[in-house]
């Protein structure tokens, strides 16, 4: 009753690996690329009827098509709602995690807004794995980590302080050394969102230990570049952090 059915059952043909002989080499992705409106002038009440298509996309050899649906996986959650998004797309969210940097990009720039979606026992589990984005198949691609440390900056609001202090800060502190500037300027500004964090939510045990590892890990580091990012830290930061940091000199 909402699109004529030899028009739906026409778009679905495309992931048919004929058609991308005789159409289009391409037509795999340009079906991915347009499922999220489908789906949504489809309704969630017919997502049965996209499910299995999606899926076929998911697990197409070419990363090219993973990689547009990792771009839009969140848009899709929004339309589903988060029975259908728990159900169907965490495993293939889950899959897309452990694919190619160029399909894993797709999930990692819109990270925070699918686990705003999830339960928190769900979202709790990816704690355990927002430390693998830190390691990338090619080192040099600095903006994969860049990108993870705005990231946490967002995510910081769905975590409370003790799973902050147990995961994130330690993804935070590898940052901040890392070798490219601009990952460790985006990681000072993490830094700051963490003790933010504490203090707003009068964790303050937590930021004065977290003040201390800073101290000790830069304010004392053998080497200049340490000893610069704890300033750096600090004039992110600006006076509030200045003054703490300074009592524990």
């Amino acid at each position: 009753d909402i699109i004529p059915q030899p028009l739906l059952d026409q778009y679905l043909s495309m992931t048919d690996p004929a058609r991308a002989q005789t159409v289009d080499t391409e037509i795999a992705k340009h079906c991915a690329y347009s499922l999220p409106g489908v789906a949504l002038t489809l309704g969630r009440q017919n997502w049965h009827c996209l499910k299995d298509t999606y899926e076929t996309l998911a697990s197409d050899v070419q990363w090219k098509v993973r990689r547009t649906l990792a771009f839009s996986i969140h848009e899709l959650a929004v339309i589903l709602g988060d029975q259908l998004t728990a159900a169907d797309l965490v495993p293939i969210f889950n899959g897309f995690l452990k694919d190619l940097d160029e399909v894993r990009i797709g999930v990692l720039k819109h990270l925070y807004d699918f686990l705003k979606l999830l339960h928190a026992d769900k979202r709790r589990e990816y704690l355990y794995q927002l430390q693998e984005f830190v390691v990338t198949d090619n080192s040099r691609n600095w903006r994969f980590r860049y990108e993870l440390a705005e990231q946490l900056i967002l995510i910081l609001e769905l975590y409370n302080p003790n799973d902050v202090y147990d995961y994130l800060r330690h993804i935070a502190l590898t940052l901040c050394s890392d070798k490219v500037s601009e990952v460790r300027w985006i990681s000072f500004k993490l830094v700051v969102a963490i003790l933010q964090k504490f203090y707003a939510n009068s964790a303050n045990a937590l930021g004065l230990n977290f003040i201390n590892e800073l101290v000790v890990r830069f304010r004392h580091c053998s080497k200049w570049v340490g000893r610069q990012a704890f300033a750096f830290i600090c004039q992110v930061g600006m006076f509030s952090l200045c003054f703490m940091c300074t009592l524990t000199l």
